[in-house]
């Protein structure tokens, strides 16, 4: 890879605990419940039937998925510690180049060149997709405030708002970043059990006879009831377990990145995915009844809901369950304790936000110095060393994301499959990058480097898979959602692939071929 010299350098300032929170505010659980729990319960099979029973059985899948990739990539973090901004970007170029069969090198740039367009379409899309649920949640807290309820237009101006905040801050440097991070982790998780252990305290202390619950009982909440509605929960699951990898992003300015990297993806995803979700989750739909009311709306249809359906009709169905906790368990403060946990997720959303532009337009950085995208991204900023340019495009990249996504769940839905779609390939692929970099690699071991590897493979496959066949033969809304999935895909897909045509041909780089030697 070009390592080209700047004025400025890059200072290493992240020990374990700085690499593991930046990995930590990308997860997010404690918003992640608020904003996206609306598009879990309101997801449907392509019968148009509901798989809302299977929010959690999904995400427990989605969970193994994340575990099995997680390995793979603090594996290769292990063994490439020089990685710097390139993360799997740079780990799929050096599988190929430290192969001692130089036939096996004509792949180096191929590999590197898919695995940077997945992690784009992942991590520029991912950013949109925060930038929407923020601007949903300021609509939602103003709504409940004035009654009076935003239209499009000033949703997507309360997005641009956000995405330009959230650009500045991570334009002053990722130590700024780290530290609201932590903190924000540390509030989020705290609001989290809090509102987790009323909810059970909710469900137990209304006998059977008072309420009709959404589940019947604990192990009702947590059952698998179809595999159908697993695979489907799973496709947008990924979405709030996301971030562990992004720790490998920051090897550059991490102290001792070959000992902290591989902790901090691992770490990062037993505290939030393996322990904070699946208690949440199973706390919201342990306390769901006929209490959870909505309208929901069906051209000029409307009508009244209650239960798991409510919660896919509400754009904060955590707001809507948190007025209700409130209002029965805490002497009616209701609203109080719903504005309270909105400013909480308010937080995490920002946090989020940040983690995944930080990584975005590091791994971009990396591609830009080796000549893989456009020079405007291959910039460090002269005092507060962060890739200043790339941040500023991806402010008005997330800004035309997010427009789309405050439209409706539909629309909301489409840009957060984009995104997971590039995840799964992103995933996928670090999975295959993990087999061939260990395949003659003295420390290889056949469970972490073909078994474990290879099931995520295929649990990456099976999620695309998924995308591809559910939402192309579900009902109208789901055929929606994957047009957007689809074009967002087609037109970066295209973009990339005309500018490394047109930028190899003038360079003269073969895309494959024995004559590349990582330059």
């Amino acid at each position: 890879m070009n390592q080209e010299k700047t004025n400025t350098q890059v200072k290493s300032t992240l020990g374990l605990t700085g690499v593991t929170v930046n990995a930590m505010a990308l997860i997010a659980p404690g918003a992640f419940l608020w904003i996206t729990y609306q598009m879990q319960a309101a997801a449907t099979a392509p019968s148009g039937a509901s798989v809302a029973s299977d929010i959690w059985s999904g995400i427990v899948f989605a969970l193994i998925l994340a575990f099995l990739t997680a390995l793979s990539y603090a594996e290769l973090a292990r063994i490439y510690p020089e990685a710097g901004f390139g993360s799997s970007y740079y780990f799929a170029e050096k599988a190929f180049l430290d192969r001692e069969n130089t036939q096996h090198h004509r792949w180096a740039r191929l590999a590197k060149l898919v695995t940077g367009w997945a992690a784009h379409l992942f991590y520029w899309v991912y950013p949109g997709v925060m930038v929407a649920m923020m601007a949903i949640l300021i609509g939602y807290i103003f709504t409940a405030f004035t009654g009076y309820t935003m239209t499009n237009t000033e949703l997507t101006v309360i997005a641009v708002a956000f995405a330009a905040v959230a650009g500045y801050i991570a334009y002053r440097g990722v130590t700024g970043s780290t530290l609201t991070a932590f903190i924000i982790n540390v509030v989020q998780l705290i609001s989290l059990i809090g509102f987790s252990i009323a909810a059970i305290i909710y469900r137990l202390h209304n006998p059977a006879h008072a309420a009709t619950w959404a589940f019947s009982s604990a192990w009702d909440v947590v059952k698998i009831h179809s595999i159908q509605g697993v695979l489907i929960q799973s496709t947008i699951a990924i979405l709030i377990l996301v971030g562990f990898e992004s720790s490998t992003a920051f090897a550059a300015e991490a102290k001792n990145p070959k000992r902290d990297i591989p902790r901090a993806v691992i770490i990062s995803l037993i505290i939030q995915g393996l322990f904070a979700y699946l208690f949440e989750y199973f706390a919201a739909g342990y306390m769901v009844n006929e209490k959870l009311i909505n309208t929901a709306v069906n051209g000029a249809v409307s009508t009244t809901v209650t239960g798991l359906a409510a919660a896919g009709a509400s754009s904060a169905p955590m707001g809507d369950m948190s007025i209700l906790l409130g209002n029965t368990l805490l002497r009616g403060i209701g609203f109080g304790l719903m504005i309270t946990i909105a400013i909480t997720v308010a937080l995490a959303i920002l946090g989020t936000t940040l983690s995944c532009m930080n990584t975005a337009v590091r791994v971009s950085y990396a591609m830009a110095q080796d000549k893989e995208m456009p020079n405007i991204l291959n910039a460090l900023h002269g005092r507060f060393a962060t890739p200043h340019r790339a941040i500023w495009v991806l402010v008005i990249v997330s800004s035309l994301i997010a427009a789309i996504g405050v439209r409706s769940v539909v629309g909301l839905t489409g840009i957060t499959l984009a995104s997971n779609f590039g995840t799964f390939v992103l995933y996928g692929l670090t999975c295959l990058w993990t087999i061939v970099a260990f395949a003659e690699h003295k420390q290889f071991n056949t469970i972490k480097h073909i078994v474990i590897p290879v099931l995520g493979l295929i649990a990456n496959l099976a999620m695309l898979g998924a995308i591809l066949y559910l939402y192309i033969i579900g009902n109208s809304d789901a055929k929606h959602e994957a047009y957007i999935c689809f074009a967002i895909a087609g037109i970066w897909a295209i973009a990339s692939a005309v500018y490394v045509l047109v930028s190899s041909r003038k360079a003269g780089r073969p895309i494959i071929g024995l004559q590349y030697k990582g330059q």
